[in-house]
């Protein structure tokens, strides 16, 4: 959608908000031993509390409020009595709805330790992240955010999961451009426009950046079983600096 009324800014901030606390309470609460279906009804009772659906779950009949997955499964991942483990690096994306707005949020994290390896690839998709979002201007190429984060990665020693992309939100969960490439694609000549509502959500890999889909119908795994991690904001596209949505400190 296009956020062009003082209405359309205050209500995308205020469910921005909801989704960026919930995403950051489920990060903090996060320990070994619960099960991923612990950790989603954390994050489902706080949605609610607040007001706001699950966007997964009112959108495609999702199994969980939330998708919580563990690497090497690093989208789409179903809540369950799975434990989780310390060490584990795991992906928490919270999206939901509420007075007719969508916004869409998502972390990676190692649960209850630090481990250097799986620390030096957060850093690096935090920091595709980060540059991503401030680089989207209205006026600039859409395909500047993948460049961005395509070569972000590169520099770290990753490389993009080119089968994921970000996507349009606002009044619908994903809605045009439906793609947002995490790479760099020429021929793509769309422009950004001011006002813009976009999820921006670079995924970095240490293996061949593709992903295949498991036997549940929903969770996507790398298809080399490697490593891999997402952090995401939703944004609204200005002349110059965005406003991120979902912006919450501690979690970004």
């Amino acid at each position: 959608m296009t956020a062009d009324s003082e209405k359309d800014i205050k209500y995308l901030k205020a469910i921005g908000r909801v989704v960026a606390l919930a995403l950051k309470k489920m990060m903090k609460d996060a320990k070994p031993g619960m099960t991923t279906a612990e950790l989603d009804h954390i994050g489902k009772e706080f949605l609610e509390k607040e007001g706001a659906k699950s966007a997964p779950q009112a959108m495609y009949k999702f199994p969980g409020a939330t998708c919580i997955s563990i690497s090497p499964v690093i989208a789409h991942g179903i809540p369950t009595d799975r434990i989780l483990r310390e060490g584990e690096l795991i992906n928490i994306d919270v999206s939901a709805e509420m007075d007719g707005y969508f916004a869409d949020t998502g972390g990676s994290m190692v649960v209850s330790k630090r481990v250097p390896e799986l620390e030096k690839l957060l850093e690096a998709t935090r920091s595709a992240l980060a540059k991503a979002v401030h680089i989207a201007i209205a006026g600039q190429p859409l395909n500047i955010i993948g460049k961005t984060i395509q070569q972000e990665a590169n520099q770290n020693g990753f490389n993009v999961i080119y089968d994921l992309t970000g996507h349009g939100i606002g009044h619908k969960l994903h809605e045009e451009p439906s793609e947002v490439f995490n790479y760099y694609k020429s021929k793509d000549r769309r422009i950004l426009a001011e006002g813009l509502v976009l999820a921006i959500e670079p995924f970095l890999t240490a293996g061949k950046g593709h992903v295949v889909e498991q036997k549940d119908g929903w969770s996507l795994q790398t298809i080399d079983k490697t490593i891999a991690a997402q952090f995401e904001h939703t944004i609204i596209v200005t002349k110059n600096e965005p406003i991120i949505l979902t912006l919450i400190k501690d979690i970004d």
